[in-house]
């Protein structure tokens, strides 16, 4: 994994040219699609400074099957619901969690795929993750997501909490000793824990159950190209083409 210098990352634009099997979307024969590109193995960018990832994959499979020309835009995460916002692009497939505080700002289409926050610890730490055992500990989260929220939420006069730009940076003060545990999501954490950084560490108690599943973001207005992503995400989940994206990168469904 490494850092992301969004000024060498530009937009990635893919043309599909496999017919689809629903209507092109309402923003014509193109689909600008914003993601972060700090996630893996969600949303990255690979050696040779390409988007890549489940989300990446997603997305074009979901541009496959409404005709659609794909662009793939990288955005920081902070900026990513103000940029859809502006134009910038038109859909965020960044592994949003479908809130109700983001539902203020804009539309989910389905789910497609669920996720448990979970804490994660030095190995044989023997962290109680109460409220109890928690208190006085240092505990990171990256910031604007649902695990942040909840530590803020609920144990900011508990805890110390650090929240950082990416999940990268949070890995990074874990693995240096900086925190004591961190709050992400458990799928993101899970292809941490095999790497050589990750290996030293492990699942710290029950996951949490924070969000209504990960969804993609669209403007309020474009009520047409949410339905279009959702009659597609039905036709790749019908045919096989979400099983195969699933077992790219995990053993076991994620759906």
């Amino acid at each position: 994994m490494r850092r992301i210098t969004l000024g060498l990352v530009g937009a990635l634009a893919l043309t599909l040219a496999v017919a689809g099997l629903v209507n092109p979307t309402s923003a014509g024969d193109k689909v600008r699609i914003g993601t972060e590109g700090a996630y893996p193995p969600f949303n990255l960018i690979d050696e040779s400074g390409e988007l890549k990832g489940f989300d990446v994959d997603i997305a074009l499979a979901l541009c496959d099957k409404m005709g659609a020309e794909c662009e793939l835009v990288a955005q920081d995460w902070d900026g990513i619901i103000p940029a859809l916002l502006a134009n910038k692009y038109d859909a965020i497939i960044a592994s949003m969690s479908i809130t109700d505080e983001r539902k203020k700002s804009v539309d989910f289409t389905d789910k497609y795929y669920s996720n448990l926050v979970r804490y994660v610890a030095p190995k044989g730490s023997g962290l109680d993750t109460s409220s109890v055992g928690l208190a006085g500990k240092s505990i990171g989260a990256q910031r604007a997501t649902v695990a942040a929220s909840y530590l803020e939420d609920n144990l900011a006069d508990v805890v110390s909490i650090k929240l950082y730009d990416t999940q990268e940076n949070a890995n990074l003060d874990l693995g240096n000793g900086r925190l004591d545990a961190m709050l992400a999501d458990g799928l993101v954490i899970y292809d941490w824990l095999k790497t050589d950084e990750g290996a030293g560490f492990d699942f710290v108690g029950e996951g949490l159950s924070l969000d209504d599943g990960i969804g993609i973001a669209v403007r309020k207005e474009d009520t047409a190209l949410r339905d279009n992503l959702n009659q597609a995400l039905a036709a790749i989940l019908a045919d096989g083409t979400y099983e195969k994206i699933n077992a790219k990168y995990f053993p076991f469904s994620i759906y």
